[in-house]
């Protein structure tokens, strides 16, 4: 409730409130920002997987400039170069190249690194906001808005719970989004996913970090503007975006493509490649089982199924083949698996020839 004015309020802040209210709000005010960021920074200008109302995408704006002083543009950049360079030297922050410790606790600074480089900025970060508020306000008095949060936070509870509250607030997204994210979530976890790159997902009950938690899911399809996938998964930021729609403040573009399956062809065509393509991440993780089928005493026929998972991988691998090349090379694929003699490769190859 509030506090009477009087000359201890600068000294316990206006409101008055218990230990366990003030521990609410620290975690209400870093929630939100974790919010902003999954739904604003990510999902909208990184990935384009939405569309947000002017109103909502300047409260987002607004927010994370007084929570973070972080540039639109800069976690822009550093995110989609994250996706073009995963895993490699090139990669702002893979715990695969620099150390699961280093980007853990250091997350911060090699964030802050690459956001530094003009090259990356300019080659990824295109289509960020550029207008008078972002060149006058946001980009060019960063701390500013730190400051104000800073004096907010103060006012309403105190010196001491503001404090501690500003802190968390300051530590909250160094911590859970440059650390835990692209630190354990290329580290540790579950894989729905045979991406080419290491990420995981961390837990399958996305809450703490706004649906970040689902990081494979991510990668496998990063413009998906939902990050849960399985059943037994839970992204919150996807409930808050469905809510943002639902009173016309956005607009959802893109969600991970659901597999479509009619009764097997008699033989592979076009259709059949794009379905395959589209969903080939499906499709390698149904390999991957019918591969856990295979006896410990069958070394030949998973000799066979590791060669002919390699080729059945390069029809979407970066090729000079033609469309009519790829279906030849696909029904090929297919006649081979299923005269194999290996009846999981067989019983395989009739699931690929249904994707529709």
């Amino acid at each position: 409730m509030p506090r009477s004015m009087n000359r201890d309020t600068l000294l316990y802040g206006a409101l008055d409130l218990p230990w366990w209210g003030y521990v609410a709000a620290a975690l209400a005010l870093t929630h939100v920002t974790i919010v902003a960021v999954t739904l604003f920074l990510h999902r909208c200008q990184t990935h384009r997987a939405l569309e947000l109302h002017p109103a909502a995408s300047h409260f987002f704006r607004f927010w994370l400039w007084l929570t973070t002083g972080m540039k639109t543009r800069e976690w822009v950049a550093v995110h989609r170069k994250h996706h073009a360079r995963v895993e490699t030297a090139d990669d702002p922050h893979s715990p695969q190249v620099a150390g699961i410790h280093r980007v853990l606790w250091g997350g911060l600074f090699l964030y802050r690194k690459e956001a530094a480089v003009r090259d990356t900025l300019e080659r990824y970060g295109e289509g960020a906001p550029d207008d008078w508020l972002e060149r006058n306000l946001y980009s060019r008095f960063a701390c500013l808005g730190i400051a104000l949060m800073a004096a907010i936070d103060l006012a309403l509870f105190g010196l001491l719970p503001g404090t501690a509250i500003f802190l968390c607030q300051m530590a909250w997204i160094p911590f859970w989004a440059a650390g835990v994210i692209n630190g354990v979530g290329h580290f540790g976890g579950y894989r729905n996913w045979p991406t080419e790159d290491a990420s995981r997902n961390i837990v399958p009950w996305a809450i703490l970090i706004g649906g970040e938690e689902l990081h494979n899911n991510h990668h496998a399809y990063p413009t998906s503007a939902k990050l849960s996938i399985r059943w037994f998964e839970l992204d919150i930021g996807w409930m808050y975006l469905r809510i943002l729609e639902l009173v016309g403040l956005a607009r959802i573009r893109r969600v991970a493509p659901a597999p479509r399956f009619v009764p097997p062809r008699p033989v592979a065509d076009v259709d059949n490649l794009h379905a395959i393509i589209l969903h080939r991440y499906d499709v390698l993780a149904r390999y991957h089982r019918a591969m856990k089928r295979i006896g410990a005493g069958q070394r030949e026929a998973l000799r066979t199924m590791i060669a002919m998972r390699a080729e059945l991988a390069s029809l979407w691998s970066r090729s000079m083949a033609s469309r009519d090349q790829l279906v030849r090379k696909l029904q090929d694929w297919c006649q081979r698996a299923e005269a194999s003699g290996i009846q999981p490769l067989m019983e395989f190859s009739q699931r690929l020839r249904s994707y529709g």
